[in-house]
């Protein structure tokens, strides 16, 4: 198990080319078992949740192989419907093979997936959608068991917007017989980016990036070549460092209109941006400035860059409030940056952040993907040495987030527990 040990207070300044989408590049790679034969992935990360979905894909029957950051997935020899508790227990997504194996094999046995303590995130909202186009679902010793002679087209009213629930239902709805309308469905890119793979496919997939998607169902799926969108949270973290440390940052290979809302609060703190048709450039603030934040699912400002933009907020002028509206217990990390000095109040789901001078140096614990991404860039603003423990979170997430910050001025190195 390694740490990450950094010696703050520099800013940061020069560019920064923007990896590939993992929250995207999970259910497109999913995907492939639609269709027979080879699929081919550009722009994959290269992170230890693509790791798991490959495993699993592999356990499925699939072949597999990752180079370069190219994925190609051959699902002729496909044949196995049961994701096993021990490859699906460490990610939550994992859950996304569940309708892709109804649909073509007619029946499925997934285990319940784990994934971030960051709250219960239940994928009741999957099974009552399979459930509406004729499966037979049920949870039996931590499995959701599904099986169907067919799908049939329906329409499907979500209770709240799930991005894993509607990816899932739409690869249910791309080979049911019949048309399936998805309501109050999750707007995110990453919604888009799935739909738009799935067309590519021989899909007939409308309204992504609304709340209502219609699906036409086709009799069967081709195998396709195709690249995986930027990462839009990793976009964000590196424009609040920039803005964090007085830095100058460019960000490459990126995709600016996937992150207007944390672009505009960042502009409300005082950072300098310029959007060009794939980069941002970020000049941070001589003072930031305290902004007031509201989590909400796209296009509102996302709960991936909460925990990012309280570090932001904790060396701001004057008081903020971070309101939590998409999960449950994501304050984890508040506990820890109290360590390096912030001061930072939390009553349910919101905080209030009382700007400090600064941020001293301290050894601290990550707890999930996002905390762990701010109590970098906290150790990155902090004066002095700050050692952030269990740091295998940022693997999940960020691909060589220490190479890169290095590469822009940061003292920052992974180091053996």
């Amino acid at each position: 198990m390694d740490k990450m040990r950094i010696t703050g207070g520099k800013p940061l300044n020069g560019t920064v080319k923007i990896s590939g989408s993992k929250n995207a590049a999970l259910p497109i790679l999913v995907s492939s078992l639609l269709a027979d034969g080879v699929s081919t992935y550009h722009n994959v990360p290269n992170l230890m949740d693509i790791a798991s979905i490959l495993r699993l894909l592999e356990h499925l029957g699939a072949e597999c192989r990752m180079e370069d950051h190219v994925v190609t997935i051959d699902t002729t020899g496909f044949s196995n419907h049961e994701a096993p508790y021990e490859l699906v227990r460490k990610m939550r997504a994992s859950v996304l093979v569940l309708c892709p194996l109804v649909a073509r094999m007619k029946k499925a046995r997934v285990s319940l997936p784990g994934g971030c303590a960051i709250g219960a995130r239940p994928v009741n909202l999957h099974i009552k959608g399979l459930h509406r186009m004729g499966a037979q679902v049920e949870l039996n010793h931590g499995y959701i068991e599904a099986t169907a002679k067919k799908l049939t087209g329906n329409e499907i009213f979500l209770d709240l917007p799930t991005v894993t629930g509607t990816e899932n239902l739409m690869m249910a709805a791309v080979l049911a017989e019949g048309v399936t309308i998805i309501r109050n469905a999750a707007r995110e890119p990453e919604i888009i980016a799935l739909a738009d793979t799935l067309n590519q496919m021989g899909g007939n997939v409308q309204g992504a990036g609304t709340s209502v998607i219609t699906v036409h169902g086709v009799s069967s799926l081709n195998p396709i070549t195709t690249r995986i969108i930027a990462d839009r949270i990793e976009t964000g973290t590196f424009i609040a460092a920039a803005a964090l440390t007085r830095g100058n940052i460019t960000l490459t290979e990126c995709t600016p209109q996937h992150l207007s809302a944390v672009i505009h609060k960042a502009q409300l703190a005082g950072a300098q941006i310029e959007l060009g048709n794939d980069s941002v450039t970020v000049k941070g603030p001589e003072t930031i400035k305290s902004v007031d934040v509201k989590t909400l699912p796209y296009p509102g400002f996302p709960t991936d860059m909460q925990a990012q933009f309280m570090v932001l907020m904790s060396l701001a002028s004057g008081l903020s409030i971070i309101s939590e509206t998409v999960f449950e217990n994501r304050f984890i990390h508040v506990s820890e940056l109290r360590r390096l000095g912030a001061d930072v109040v939390v009553s349910g789901n919101a905080a209030m952040i009382k700007g400090v001078p600064k941020l001293s140096g301290a050894p601290v614990m990550a707890t999930d993907l996002r905390a762990s991404a701010s109590l970098i860039l906290a150790g990155l603003a902090a004066e002095g040495v700050t050692e952030v423990h269990r740091v295998y979170h940022l693997d999940r997430g960020y691909e060589k987030i220490e190479k890169k910050f290095a590469e822009i001025g940061a003292q920052i190195e992974r180091v053996p527990e």
